[in-house]
C-alpha cells in the first residue's frame, strides 16, 4: 500500500466548497452560494484549483472566511489541488498555516501585482499634476495591499518576508512538498 496520510484528514475528501477557474466575480458568487449551502456545523472545507485572476475578489472572497471565523467560531480549512497560482494564493493567505492543505503535485505561484495602464495626459497643467498623483496614489496604494498579502502568505512559516518579496518579482512557483517543509501548509494529502 503507498505511502499515505489520507486518513489522517477524511474531511479534505469531501470538500463543501469546490472552486475552479479563473478568480472572479463568478467565482465569487459561486462561493457564496456554497458556503451558504454547506453544512452549518463542523468544518468547512473550501478547495480551489486556479490560475489566478482578480486579486481583490481573491482579498474579499479571502474576508469572507475571516468574517465566518470570527463570528461564528467555525474552523475553514483550504485545500489547494493542482494549481493554486496568484490570485488563489492570496485567497489561501487567509487561511492560518495549520488550516492550509495541497494535494501531491500541487504548484503555488506566488508573484507581484500587475497593473496594465495608459494614462493620457490633456488638459489643464494643475490638472495634469493632480491625474498623475492619482495614479500614483493608486500604484503606492496596491503596493500596500501587496505587501500585506506577503506578510499574509508567510506568517507562521518559515519563509522570510524578504524572500518572498527577492522572488515575487520573478514568479516563485513552490511545489507542494517544498510549501510544507518551508511550513507554508500544514500537510500535503
Amino acid at each position: 500500500m503507498p505511502d499515505t496520510n489520507v486518513n489522517d484528514y477524511p474531511l479534505l475528501a469531501r470538500p463543501h466548497v469546490h472552486l475552479a477557474g479563473p478568480v472572479d466575480h463568478a467565482m465569487y458568487e459561486s462561493f457564496r452560494n456554497q458556503v451558504v449551502n454547506a453544512p452549518a456545523d463542523g468544518p468547512l472545507v473550501v478547495s480551489i484549483s486556479t490560475l489566478g485572476g482578480d486579486p481583490e475578489v481573491a482579498r474579499a472572497m479571502g474576508d469572507d472566511i475571516r468574517l465566518l471565523r470570527d463570528y461564528t467560531g467555525r474552523e475553514a480549512l483550504f485545500l489547494g489541488k493542482v494549481a493554486v497560482y496568484s490570485a488563489g494564493s492570496t485567497f489561501m493567505s487567509a487561511f492560518p498555516v495549520d488550516k492550509r492543505f495541497l494535494t501531491k503535485g500541487t504548484r503555488l505561484m506566488l508573484h507581484e501585482r500587475q497593473m496594465t495602464s495608459t494614462l493620457e495626459l490633456s488638459g489643464p497643467l494643475k490638472m495634469l499634476v493632480a491625474t498623475l498623483k492619482a495614479k500614483l496614489h493608486e500604484i503606492e496604494t496596491s503596493v500596500e495591499i501587496e505587501e500585506e498579502g506577503f506578510r499574509a502568505i508567510v506568517a507562521g512559516s518559515q519563509v522570510p518576508l524578504e524572500e518572498l518579496i527577492e522572488k515575487a518579482p520573478a514568479n516563485w512557483y513552490i511545489g507542494a512538498d517544498e510549501a510544507k517543509a518551508r511550513g507554508l501548509v500544514l500537510d500535503v494529502i
